[in-house]
């Protein structure tokens, strides 16, 4: 069987990020693709949020070395203080010089075939990088999202050092990796002379963990009897997930009589912003409507999902090359998605690709109402909600890794050559 050292700082026993299950799931199917897989990751203390609800979840054979690494605002800051070259390319750039010593160590040891890192902590990348080029072996980069982006990284010195990232997965990994198509086309555009390196391996969700919490959803039945309940599970983003118009859309409900808090909530779970989703749900008068949860462990998360009556996705379009992670365990709880976002953007071409039939756009609170109204009255536009059954099978973390298992073969074949 042949090995590939994984370079990760999302893994158990970290918390509070979905980007965690990509690297977990894709260690626990490779070997049934051929592939022996090595984790490198981050040590937990590097990690603001952690939780054992993943750790059963971890192959007990799986080879997991942890390098010394530190968050920068928390750990290397005086009064909340810190210098911004300790916090480039992102916060946990120290782990870059343990990092490359506890990889060596394990290519050493373990004679690995192939090298895989996964952003978007940036650093992954670059210890990744400073391995291949001491070892010689073929690298996989797994950008998942694009790096640098217009007006992102905020900072033109962040916004440098990640440019220079992408620059050198681009030129020296023997293939890159990107969860979405729009990412995929940007990348071969930017860098024509690699665009036969791109691959696209979008995120998915995993059926083992859905089949074990089936039953125990069903038993309990929907989440508010009574009413219906449509449930964001993740972080809202202000920008990027900007829920102004939605507490408008509510507000619009409220008033024409189509709805209240006592015909329909909408349940935000591990926002993290929840102090903007308390200020707009009072200042369009829609507290009544609006509950803002706490996080709560994977497997609790998933039986929540199987019992709302509704599933909800916010993606603005300055995000049109990208997908939340989310959308692929929605596909799977096979609720109806009510999906706010560009119509011309990845996130809503992908679930129209799934059947869903109606979406609106997360800036405009006619549509938004106008979705809610359907959505709440009329059971043919629920049903046109709902995701097709193909499209669920599609989305599992296993085919996912069928494509990995491909790019990592296509990868060794591509070094022997040169």
């Amino acid at each position: 069987m042949k090995r590939v050292l994984m370079v990760a700082y999302h893994f158990p026993p970290l918390a509070g990020s979905s980007g965690i299950q990509r690297s977990l799931r894709f260690a626990r199917h490779l070997p049934a693709v051929g592939w022996e897989p090595l984790v490198l990751t981050a040590h937990p203390q590097a990690y603001e949020r952690t939780s054992a609800d993943l750790d059963a979840e971890v192959p007990r054979d799986l080879t997991v070395r942890r390098a010394i690494a530190f968050d920068t605002a928390r750990q290397l800051s005086w009064k909340g203080r810190y210098l911004g070259v300790l916090a480039r390319p992102d916060r946990w750039m120290t782990w870059q010089y343990d990092g490359v010593r506890v990889g060596m160590q394990m290519i050493r040891q373990f004679r690995p075939d192939a090298i895989w890192s996964t952003y978007p902590i940036a650093t992954a990348h670059v210890i990744a990088a400073r391995l291949q080029a001491k070892s010689g072996l073929p690298w996989v980069a797994d950008f998942r999202d694009p790096m640098a982006q217009d007006g992102y990284p905020a900072d033109p010195k962040t916004w440098k050092q990640f440019r220079s990232i992408e620059e050198t997965a681009m030129r020296r990994a023997c293939r890159n990796v990107f969860t979405t198509p729009g990412a995929a086309r940007e990348y071969a555009r930017r860098y024509p002379d690699h665009a036969d390196t791109v691959r696209l391996i979008e995120n998915g969700y995993d059926e083992e963990s859905f089949a074990a919490v089936e039953q125990d959803a069903a038993s309990m039945g929907p989440l508010c009897p009574g009413r219906m309940t449509v449930l964001h599970s993740g972080i809202v983003y202000p920008s990027e997930r900007d829920p102004t118009q939605l507490m408008e859309a509510l507000q619009r409900l409220k008033g024409a009589g189509i709805a209240d808090g006592s015909r329909l909530r909408l349940r935000f779970r591990a926002a993290v912003h929840d102090a903007l989703l308390r200020d707009l749900a009072n200042r369009y008068g829609v507290a009544d409507m609006v509950e803002i949860e706490p996080a709560v462990g994977y497997r609790d998360a998933l039986v929540e999902m199987l019992r709302a009556d509704g599933l909800l996705v916010l993606q603005a379009s300055n995000c049109n090359d990208q997908i939340p992670a989310k959308i692929y365990e929605y596909l799977r709880a096979r609720r109806p998605l009510l999906v706010l976002s560009d119509p011309v953007g990845d996130t809503v071409r992908t679930l129209r690709d799934a059947g869903i039939a109606e979406t609106a756009r997360l800036d405009d609170a006619a549509e938004i109402a106008a979705l809610l109204t359907g959505f709440l009255h009329d059971e043919v536009r629920r049903s046109a909600l709902l995701p097709g059954d193909a499209a669920v099978r599609g989305a599992s973390r296993e085919g996912r890794t069928r494509e990995l298992a491909v790019a990592l073969n296509e990868a060794i074949g591509a070094d022997r050559k040169d």
